[in-house]
């Protein structure tokens, strides 16, 4: 068995464990790793490393990618389907395990059908928006760096006696808002499921201020909307995946804020602070899972599938049921939150 793996899309804790985790399964059945730099570039341009489990043992607690990743579409690129095609041929490549969100895993899952080529998938995404899996590794770092960022804010709005509105990632899935939201005791959630009524919102902190909180904490997902109104986006620039730079809605709420409440306001987006750092204890295992099911499907040959937790067992399924479709929040979460927000 010779295996290759890439990390495409946005970065986040586990990637290093599910790395490792592939290495030492192929390598204990006498089998060959290598991975492809950053992302579907590396697989088109033949530009890889050799893996080996003794230069991979030590990456787990590292955040990010030793392979280093991109948002590249060989879909978009000129001739970039047919060499990487060229290239598993060249490269003698049994399997590609291929570890990412929607977009990277989506490449995955039409090179298998459409070229039959031998492709694994694993799910990565801070967003948990994944369809087919019941969590993504990277989602339980993200809410504790985000939960830390916001116990520290909650002292300087306490103190000065303001509303911090915090901007978090989430373009279609409000699963970090709300999540972290219930972990700091947010006054107010806004996710992408449904649209934001600020006038709601306002009228909610004025009555805390006159009962005794003399402070807020607004949480919002970048891709939130407020009713009557569209995203908010830094550019219109596309990327190769079509979409647009999110951005800027944490201080278009905070200024509303301020000026129906006259309470001061101060906004805070907390940006790719979100994906870095060690990946938390539940991420490292996590990772190692799904890193060792995925080797072992490559080595079953049991390919066009993704590995995903259900429950506490990690299962192969197909890749085309895994992707193109986002997993937004699930309902009852943001009315077990509601509780808080009356």
């Amino acid at each position: 068995m010779k295996a290759a793996i890439l990390t495409g899309g946005g970065d986040c804790p586990g990637l290093n464990a599910v790395i490792r985790a592939v290495v030492r399964v192929i390598a204990n059945n006498g089998g060959q790793t290598i991975g492809f730099l950053e992302g579907w570039r590396g697989a088109i341009e033949a530009n890889y490393i050799d893996l080996k489990p003794s230069e991979t043992d030590e990456i787990l607690p590292k955040g990010g990618t030793i392979l280093g990743s991109s948002r590249t579409n060989p879909y978009k690129d000129d001739n970039g389907v047919q060499k990487i095609v060229d290239n598993m041929k060249s490269l003698d490549l049994d399997a590609l395990i291929a570890i990412g969100g929607d977009d990277t895993l989506g490449v995955a899952s039409k090179l298998y059908s459409d070229h039959q080529l031998p492709t694994i998938g694993c799910p990565k995404t801070i967003d948990n928006d994944l369809s087919s899996t019941d969590f993504t590794f990277g989602f339980d770092t993200c809410l504790n760096t985000v939960m830390d960022a916001v116990d520290k804010l909650r002292t300087t709005a306490e103190s000065h006696r303001r509303v911090m509105v915090v901007e978090v990632m989430g373009r279609h899935a409000g699963w970090i808002t709300c999540f972290s939201g219930i972990a700091c005791a947010a006054d107010a959630i806004l996710v992408p499921e449904q649209e934001a009524d600020l006038q709601d919102v306002c009228d909610r902190l004025a009555k805390r201020r006159e009962d005794g909180k003399h402070y807020g904490i607004v949480m919002v997902s970048e891709g939130a909307q407020l009713k009557g109104e569209g995203l908010v986006t830094q550019d219109a620039e596309l990327d190769d995946f079509g979409h647009v730079k999110l951005g800027g809605i944490g201080r278009k709420v905070a200024r509303i804020i301020e000026k129906r409440t006259g309470i001061e306001t101060r906004d805070v987006t907390l940006g790719h602070l979100q994906r870095g750092g060690s990946p938390s204890a539940y991420d490292r295992v996590l990772g190692t899972r799904l890193g060792i099911h995925a080797g072992r499907l490559a080595l079953k040959g049991d390919f066009g599938k993704m590995v995903a937790l259900r429950g506490l067992e990690i299962v192969g399924v197909p890749l085309a049921e895994a992707v193109g479709t986002m997993r937004t929040l699930y309902p009852e979460f943001l009315d077990e939150a509601g509780e808080f927000l009356k």
